[in-house]
């Protein structure tokens, strides 16, 4: 930590150098109410690592939202001396001393500074608001994933979008049950429990189609559509799973309804009246605009094949170029 602390007062390496009052300032940029007492630099700004590292956090792979913050301001590229804005020089140094906890910082696309565990692949950032206004380069990864999502399988759903966004918004054993066996999925393509900071835990079962789910009244196929979400989710939510970091069998407390498309507003209700109002509370609803938006929030890698311009729909030309 005091290696940190150094970086922070800016004693060593491309680091500005920072006196008592714009140290005190360095903690109020990160929203917190900290305020330098006059003592060494250095020890009070290790000391006050230590008590924000201390702070609640989502468990392991994760550091506290603070801190996650002092890393950002830390390497803000507007602070670059001596180097381009992606500071190769400061970031080297920075992870020569997060390597012994098993982080390592990386900028991403939007230039901002990340924490990222190494044994999970799980990252930290700030904030994860998907309601708030996206930068440009924001709205380009979601629309190269709305692309991706276009021409993915179900299954390119569940395993390159879905367990990748649920393991990095901190829910924990996140499994697939797979295609092979129908008979055993018990209306759920994906189990996972997430933990309380009461450190109870809740469990959820996952249903997830590729495409739009709809009940336009008189279509046939539109609720044949729904109904068969409707019964996988009764399935879910009455049949039991095995915990084995537990060693019981435990009942799904939810059960989300994931789509790859549209949820229509036809759709949500002709399951909600299905159900009874204690299952219908069980329900959690999330389509193709929630999975956007939380993902490009979370600052999750896109899928190799979203990089890769696959499922780009060609469009050919009229008439043949001979």
């Amino acid at each position: 930590m005091m290696q940190l602390a150094d970086m922070i007062c800016g004693n060593v390496g491309p680091f500005p150098y920072r006196s008592s009052s714009y140290i005190t300032e360095f903690f109020s940029d990160i929203e917190t109410d900290y305020t330098h007492d006059g003592t060494t630099r250095q020890r009070w700004v290790a000391e006050t690592l230590e008590k924000i590292l201390e702070e609640p956090h989502a468990g392991t792979g994760k550091v506290p939202p603070t801190f996650a913050r002092v890393i950002q301001r830390l390497m803000d590229p507007t602070d670059a001396t001596d180097e381009d804005d992606q500071r190769p020089a400061a970031l080297a140094m920075l992870n020569a001393s997060l390597a012994r906890e098993g982080f390592e910082a990386y900028y991403a696309p939007d230039r901002q500074c990340y924490l990222r565990h190494v044994a999970t692949n799980t990252i930290t950032a700030p904030e994860h608001n998907p309601h708030r206004p996206f930068s440009a380069t924001e709205l380009e990864r979601r629309q190269q994933l709305r692309t991706y999502l276009d021409g993915a399988s179900e299954d390119d759903l569940i395993e390159d979008v879905l367990l990748p966004l649920f393991r990095q918004m901190g829910f924990h054993r996140v499994t697939a049950t797979g295609h092979k066996d129908k008979a055993l999925e018990y209306g759920k393509d994906v189990w996972m429990k997430f933990t309380l900071p009461t450190q109870h835990v809740l469990y959820f079962g996952l249903q997830a189609k590729k495409g739009k789910l709809d009940a336009a009244g008189v279509s046939r196929a539109g609720n044949a559509n729904v109904a068969e979400i409707h019964n996988q989710a009764l399935m879910m939510l009455g049949h039991e799973i095995f915990d084995p970091e537990i060693g019981k069998r435990v009942l799904v407390d939810h059960a989300f309804i994931v789509a790859g498309g549209e949820i229509t507003k036809q759709a949500r209700a002709w399951i909600g009246n299905a159900l009874d109002a204690s299952q219908r509370r069980s329900i959690i609803f999330m389509d193709r605009n929630d999975i956007l938006d939380l993902y490009v929030v979370n600052n999750l890698p896109l899928p190799t094949a979203a990089l890769s311009g696959w499922g780009v729909q060609v469009a050919w030309p009229d008439e043949p170029p001979f």
